[in-house]
């Protein structure tokens, strides 16, 4: 498999690594390049780099704070006229407060396969509600709301790979 690609950041290549590996359809992959080792499995019972067996559970999310740049204000007079055309564009109500992926990973609308989503589109949730999980190697973060509001959109797939600062859901404050 020959992937050309103009990355300049290690994540990227693990990034990029991770993509081609869920497109791939290989059972595991595992990888050492000097003091880095990767192993990416859809194998629940694959052992795991510290050789203990998985459960084939992701591990209950540690709560965490949502850093304040995660969660966008509605913008102040001079920034909204330039948020505004690409909230409008979106379907975002003027005013909604966008929140963002906190870091790079998979997105998650429910707490494990098969159950309800956190949120749906016209729920209401509290500041300190968890609405989503991000994962990357195996590490679960939870997003919380922010802020009390009626979740207005949903802004990515779930199962989908998102980006650090990616909009997920749009939220108007109660």
């Amino acid at each position: 498999m020959t992937h050309k690609t103009n990355v300049d950041q290690p994540v990227d290549h693990v990034r990029l690594l991770m993509e081609e590996f869920t497109r791939s359809g290989i059972a595991t992959l595992h990888l050492r390049a000097g003091n880095f080792e990767l192993l990416l499995s859809n194998d629940p019972a694959a052992p795991s780099l510290s050789g203990a067996p998985r459960t084939g559970q992701p591990p209950a999310p540690a709560p965490m704070p949502i850093p304040q740049a995660v969660v966008a204000a509605a913008p102040a007079a001079p920034a909204s006229s330039h948020a505004a055309p690409a909230a409008a564009s979106n379907g975002i109500p003027d005013g909604a407060i966008v929140i963002s992926a906190p870091n790079l990973g998979t997105f998650y609308r429910a707490p494990k396969p098969g159950a309800a989503a956190y949120v749906e589109t016209g729920g209401k949730v509290g500041a300190d509600d968890e609405i989503c999980l991000i994962e990357v190697m195996k590490l679960f973060t939870a997003v919380k709301a922010g802020q009390a509001g009626t979740i207005v959109a949903v802004l990515a797939d779930d199962g989908a790979m998102v980006e650090a600062g990616q909009p997920l859901f749009a939220l108007v404050a109660d």
